[in-house]
């Protein structure tokens, strides 16, 4: 069975390309059985609580990464060099990814069959 990948490396808010992930990821979990979620350099801060995008007229799409336990999404990393370089704690994070160093990304982007970056 082939192995989906969403890597997630950009800023939120910046663009659309964030909450297009989001709605992407959770349309494929209904027809793909084996997911996986990392998220990348800029992209950890999509993860971020407290986010208030509402002050630049954006619409806050953080809460839906709490979805993924109930879409059975239960393979989501988080680059913790990303997080350091970022000055942002895990416990910041507005769900409880796994945290890998980059060695351990590359490995699993290796893995994957099929990779869609946002």
């Amino acid at each position: 069975m082939s192995q989906l990948t969403f890597v997630f490396r950009s800023a939120p808010h910046g663009s659309a390309s964030g909450r297009e992930g989001v709605d992407a990821l959770l349309a494929a979990s209904a027809y793909c059985e084996t997911i996986q979620v990392i998220f990348v350099a800029d992209g950890v801060l999509q993860l971020l609580q407290g986010q208030q995008p509402n002050h630049i007229a954006s619409k806050d799409y953080a809460p839906m990464f709490k979805l993924f336990e109930l879409y059975d999404i239960e393979q989501v990393y988080v680059c913790q060099q990303s997080l350091d370089e970022r000055g942002v704690a895990h416990a910041d994070l507005v769900l409880n990814a796994e945290r890998l160093n980059r060695d351990e990304i590359k490995q699993q982007l290796q893995q994957a069959d099929k990779i869609l970056s946002f």
